[in-house]
């Protein structure tokens, strides 16, 4: 057995439910239940906004997913999300201190999803969505924020998205380039790279090459998606032939979330601009390994694992984004709380190196930084 199985046998479950309510005596118990109960339950009938002063519901964020698109493991169904679930909800208490419940919906049919959630919301103060198949994900993430006077955020888009600007940010300042300037690739048009592709260009990249597993993405071709031919809009340039390799040719950087492994060669990365920028954010195994990809001369490499300089790590992301939304009482995570993050994250790197792009995932700074990033551009 694994030590990672063997940890989770012994843990059977990482997360509990411990009562804030202590009740030694029938005092206590008529107040936190029967008839003391009755009191808060009358105020918000008559006023719903009360729910926040008498329940959980302003610390409460739902963590959950279909089981349609876990970490690199793909379609692997409800049950077999939990794991992962579960784990989402310890790191929002462990670094917010916000309470989080993970729950696998055993269906992916887009609205049957949507309803469950829409029908579970009232207990909760935000919504997370988890490993989500792209472009599934898209549709039910609007729907959802349409419909809810809560926050709803698909982490495996918005968080890849803030945690790769942040780091882009500090990368630029390394190898001395504009943003607006740089000419990337995006390897993966999923979830997680049309959010990558969406918030670059808010922040001011122009130029941009879309790559996903028929080649480079270019108008008129077959299998686009109403996505794909979104970035098109927004990127109407991009790298004339239909591979990777030629999407490289003179690129300042690279983005991989495409999940196949070792896709880039050093011959690919020798054929880029000068000191390239490389984030292969694919898990567990990268597009390409920081050794291969500074042997070839890049000038700043990340990956999205915790065993290599860079990681750029969602955990850096969601529990503040959260956190923030729950204490300001926002409805909607909108682009500029993202962009506000994006910034106060690559802030907190004074002097960025080539090895060090983005904060430490236990740099205790980093909740409150982006804590007071949703609230100022809140207001």
């Amino acid at each position: 057995m694994t030590p990672a199985l063997e940890y989770h046998k012994q843990l059977k479950g990482k997360i509990e439910v411990i009562s804030r309510a202590q009740i030694q005596n029938r005092a206590d118990l008529a107040l936190a239940y029967t008839p003391g109960v009755a009191e808060p339950c009358k105020a918000i009938a008559e006023d719903v906004s009360k729910v926040y002063d008498y329940t959980r519901k302003g610390n409460m964020v739902a963590v959950i997913t279909d089981g349609s698109a876990v970490l690199g493991l793909g379609n692997i169904g409800a049950e077999a999300s939990l794991p992962v679930m579960e784990g989402k909800c310890v790191l929002f208490k462990q670094f917010a201190g916000v309470d989080a419940f993970p729950i696998a919906i055993r269906t992916q049919n887009v609205d049957e999803f949507v309803r469950t959630v829409e029908n579970i919301s009232p207990m909760f103060g935000g919504i997370n969505l988890e490993d989500i198949s792209a472009p599934r994900c898209f549709e039910i993430e609007e729907r959802l924020k349409a419909s809810l006077d809560i926050p709803v955020f698909h982490d495996d888009q918005h968080g890849t998205a803030i945690i790769s600007l942040a780091g882009l940010y500090n990368a630029l300042k390394v190898v001395k380039k504009e943003i607006q300037d740089i000419r990337i690739v995006v390897s993966g048009v999923g979830a997680a790279g049309v959010a990558i592709a969406k918030l670059l260009h808010l922040a001011g990249v122009r130029y941009a090459t879309f790559v996903d597993s028929k080649g480079i993405i270019f108008a008129g071709r077959e299998y686009l998606n109403a996505e794909k031919e979104s970035l098109l809009k927004l990127y109407p340039n991009h790298a004339k032939g239909t591979t990777l390799g030629e999407a490289l040719v003179g690129a300042d950087m690279f983005v991989g979330v495409s999940g196949a492994a070792n896709s880039v060669t050093q011959e690919m990365i020798v054929s880029m601009a000068e000191n390239p920028i490389i984030f292969a954010q694919s898990n567990p195994s990268p597009e390409v390994l920081p050794e291969v990809a500074l042997a070839a001369g890049a000038g700043v490499v990340a990956t999205g694992r915790s065993d290599f300089p860079n990681q750029l790590n969602n955990a850096l992301v969601f529990p503040g984004i959260f956190k923030g939304a729950l204490e300001a009482r926002v409805r909607h995570i909108t682009d500029e709380m993202k962009l506000a993050v994006a910034r106060a994250l690559a802030d907190l790197v004074e002097q960025p190196t080539a090895e060090y792009i983005i904060p430490d995932t236990f740099d205790e700074r980093v909740v409150r930084a982006v804590v007071e990033a949703i609230k100022l551009s809140h207001t």
